[in-house]
């Protein structure tokens, strides 16, 4: 995928990873981003990173009527990155339902009618591609985050199945597994973590190089190697945290 003169638009732009995602595009010469959140207003400084390139979208990316809308105004797209997440805490027989239902909604269904929606557009440019954020506990559970832990597994799952689909349109489909970012998001965990810029840079330079599956940082290329060698200890690892 050629990050120069794509028109790429990103979801859960505000902040974080996404924020520092757009800035990374627009680094290697994207020629426009559409740079989307859930409030319009909370998007005021990402524009301000490039007002000629950088678009404003209101997407909730739970909200049909919004994704649909975000399709038709969003032209010319040819690299979509799938941001947006929520992430509650909890444990499997603890958490309330409520809590896995919105998870999912977000970081699975949310790629899920996202992608629907954007696949043609892409399509209809000639090709491009996918990119979408998960997670290293998409390989792996740790205590306490049982209902996001599953939303991004079910998202790895879905990113395979996309991939295997979209190929046949000429679209890439890229799955990234931070580990823990200095985000809002992950603000009260205690451990190292990775600046949203470093990320944001490895993220775009892998879309570039066609590493379908992209390790961000040192602590995911620590564990995906473990992982390869053998899960299990990936899986007790992350279960005595």
């Amino acid at each position: 995928m050629n990050i120069q003169r794509s028109t790429a638009l990103v979801t859960g732009a505000n902040r974080g990873i996404g924020r520092a995602i757009v800035g990374a595009l627009l680094h290697e010469g994207a020629e426009r981003v559409y740079a989307t959140a859930r409030r319009l207003d909370d998007l005021e400084s990402v524009v301000a990173l490039d007002p000629r390139r950088v678009r404003a979208l209101q997407l909730d990316v739970t909200n049909a009527a919004e994704i649909a809308a975000a399709a038709r105004s969003a032209t010319g797209v040819n690299l979509l990155v799938n941001n947006a997440a929520v992430l509650d805490a909890g444990g499997p027989l603890d958490a309330p339902t409520d809590i896995f239902r919105r998870n999912m909604e977000t970081n699975f269904h949310g790629i899920l009618e996202v992608t629907r929606a954007f696949a043609p557009v892409i399509e209809a440019t000639g090709g491009g591609a996918v990119v979408n954020i998960l997670s290293v506990v998409a390989l792996a559970s740790m205590p306490g985050l049982a209902a996001y832990n599953a939303s991004k597994a079910a998202a790895w799952s879905l990113t395979q199945s996309l991939r295997a689909d979209l190929a046949k349109r000429h679209v890439e489909v890229f799955a990234v597994f931070p580990g823990p970012v200095d985000t809002d998001m992950a603000r009260g965990f205690d451990m190292a973590k990775a600046a949203p810029s470093d990320v944001a840079a490895a993220v775009v330079a892998g879309v570039s190089a066609g590493s379908e599956d992209i390790f961000p940082d040192p602590m995911s290329e620590q564990v995906y190697s473990t992982w390869r060698s053998d899960h299990k200890a990936v899986e007790r690892q992350f279960a005595g945290m």
